[in-house]
């Protein structure tokens, strides 16, 4: 009996994957800054022309990277929609979010220069926090409601905010802190661990001593 025939993906669909792989690599571990599209070119072993045939521009291809950026923060922020969200939801939106960010460590090393220059990412980006403060204070909110977390209306809001500026920046942070400028050394759970210090005060005996174990159990 013959096997079932697999139909390859076009040529021209493998060439624009390698562009975009190969320029993920190369922005993460140079700095999108620093290279430019005959870079990238001479990296896939294409011709620069071969590249503009499937990008319009060096801007274009960070678009393309944020867009599949953005899909995963957009997963990362989602919380469950029927029952109240608990301490095991935040350590995985933490997890998948510190995941996504290093995986486009560039975006968030480079992000000043990116959004000044981009537009188009910079209204997406601002949408993007949007989201989060909203996906953030919910959670919280739960938490607080269960008795976990024990904080004011005020305290909250300065937690989600304090939160958030964490996250955004903590690639540049611990870029410049640990001297490592490709971002290769930087930890996910450093981040979480982090971001988990900013809650810890505030949370019952109980939580943070859950939270100790889960992160034991990460490795971090």
């Amino acid at each position: 009996m013959r096997s079932p025939r697999t139909t390859p993906r076009p040529t021209a669909q493998r060439t624009r994957e390698r562009i975009l792989d190969a320029s993920l690599a190369m922005f993460n571990a140079l700095g999108e800054p620093n290279v430019s599209t005959n870079h990238i070119a001479d990296e896939t072993g294409i011709s620069p022309g071969n590249l503009y045939y499937h990008f319009r521009s060096k801007d274009d291809i960070v678009e393309q990277l944020f867009a599949g950026y953005e899909a995963r923060i957009d997963e990362a922020l989602l919380l469950p929609d029927t029952r109240a969200p608990d301490l095991e939801d935040l350590w995985l939106q933490l997890h998948l979010l510190f995941e996504a960010i290093s995986q486009y460590r560039f975006l968030h090393r480079d992000l000043v220069d990116i959004l000044t220059r981009n537009r188009r990412i910079r209204s997406r980006f601002s949408r993007i926090l949007d989201r989060a403060s909203t996906s953030a204070r919910t959670l919280l909110q739960a938490l607080a409601q269960a008795g976990i977390l024990h904080a004011s209306d005020e305290d909250l809001h300065s937690l989600v905010e304090n939160a958030i500026a964490l996250v955004t920046f903590w690639i540049g942070f611990d870029t410049v802190r640990s001297g490592h400028y490709d971002g290769s050394r930087s930890d996910p759970g450093v981040g979480i661990r982090r971001v988990l210090g900013l809650l810890t005060p505030y949370l019952d005996p109980a939580a943070r001593a859950h939270f100790a174990r889960l992160t034991d159990a990460y490795g971090a």
